[in-house]
């Protein structure tokens, strides 16, 4: 009876804010061992040892490794999210707008090795990873639909369709160079390099029509 009453005191909503606590601790311990020992030696053992808990409160919010290691990818791609979404707050115009989805891609505390390394180890498994698959999908579609809204009135809708496609391909590329060879390339170089192909592809654009 004495538990009973003690159960009956507890408010929901605090134990509901106290999991998504927890679960949002889990899923980052997640990705710091995704950093350190990528998918391949990333077990639910390691994640409860680096959230500091045991590996059955580990398998009571998440039913499986697949479905943790799912999580920590939403946690990365929310976090990739935020800083892109804070840059857009503060652009007035088309080409800043551009801007602020390339440096946000590129953002100082998101653009380090063992974070490419993370996120190279989450992609690999995509390919077998339904949910993971959709993931990237989502974050693909909502790069694209950013960059298209600062090529918008810069460029045909069927250029700014390929110049998207471009940028998109080229920050996936820097994210695997660096991934793979720490310190091959800087957060300045990366930026440098998809803002030149920009500016060289809306100025073919420029000449073509000049031209016609």
């Amino acid at each position: 009876m004495s538990t009973w009453i003690r159960n009956a005191w507890i408010d929901p909503l605090k134990l509901k804010r106290l999991s998504e606590i927890r679960r949002k601790e889990l899923r980052q311990a997640a990705f710091e061992v995704l950093e350190r020992e990528g998918i391949a030696g990333a077990t639910l053992e390691k994640v409860a040892a680096q959230a500091g808990a045991s590996k059955g409160i580990v398998l009571h919010y998440f039913r499986n490794k697949q479905e943790l290691f799912e999580h920590a990818m939403r946690e990365a791609n929310a976090v990739l999210r935020d800083a892109v979404v804070a840059r857009l707050r503060q652009a007035r115009t088309p080409a800043e707008r551009l801007d602020a989805v390339i440096e946000g891609n590129f953002e100082e505390h998101l653009f380090l090795p063992p974070l490419c390394h993370a996120w190279l180890s989450l992609c690999a498994e995509v390919p077998r990873d339904e949910k993971l698959a959709r993931i990237q999908k989502v974050l693909h579609a909502r790069m694209r639909s950013n960059l298209l809204s600062g090529l918008h009135g810069l460029a045909s809708s069927a250029d700014a369709d390929d110049i998207a496609l471009g940028v998109t391909a080229l920050i996936d590329g820097l994210w695997l160079r660096l991934g793979l060879q720490p310190g091959s390339v800087s957060r300045e170089q990366a930026i440098r390099q998809v803002k030149t192909y920009v500016a060289a592809r809306l100025a073919t654009r420029t000449l073509v029509i000049g031209g016609a």
